[in-house]
């Protein structure tokens, strides 16, 4: 037997879509550009494992003003990016259309899908987005960042969001 993510293999975005509970298009979702830049290093500063292993990924929810008010990590990306939508759906703020998320490594169709159906309009990736991420994003109208440093990043949909 074999394991697949359930993604490999398809060529259409259609093969793989589901569509979100939550009007992502909706959100009011705004920031700032200079916020966008700072989180990576606000993140970074609350990855406890992280600093004391160098072996994680993590995952940040942030409010418009570049707060990082929850963090998860885990050996895995997806995983940190599973306790984090899991403890926001345990606290009662799914959905999270006042949120965004950053997460520490690139940014994969899976993790912008699980994004979405928690109704979170951004994510942000210190790493690169995939081509399938980038169509997600541009069809179900989620801000996406990717490659996000201080003053340099690059938007690949819903830009208006970044101001």
């Amino acid at each position: 037997t074999s394991s697949s993510c359930g993604v490999c293999g398809k060529s259409s975005l259609d093969a793989v879509a589901v569509q979100g509970h939550y009007d992502i298009n909706e959100a009011e979702f705004q920031l700032g550009v200079d916020v966008l830049g700072s989180l990576p290093a606000a993140l970074r500063h609350q990855q406890a494992a992280f600093e004391a292993t160098g072996g994680l990924h993590a995952s940040g929810l942030f409010d418009s003003s570049g707060k990082i008010v929850q963090v998860r990590e885990d050996v895995g990306r997806h995983n940190a990016l599973d306790k984090l939508i899991g403890y926001a759906l345990m606290q009662g703020m799914v959905p999270l259309s006042t949120f965004g998320v950053l997460v520490s490594g690139r940014a994969s169709f899976e993790l912008l899908q699980k994004a979405m159906m928690a109704g979170l309009p951004m994510l942000a990736a210190v790493g690169a987005p995939s081509s399938l991420a980038i169509e997600l994003a541009r069809k179900f109208d989620m801000t996406l960042a990717g490659f996000v440093k201080p003053e340099l990043f690059n938007l690949y949909a819903r830009p208006d969001r970044v101001v």
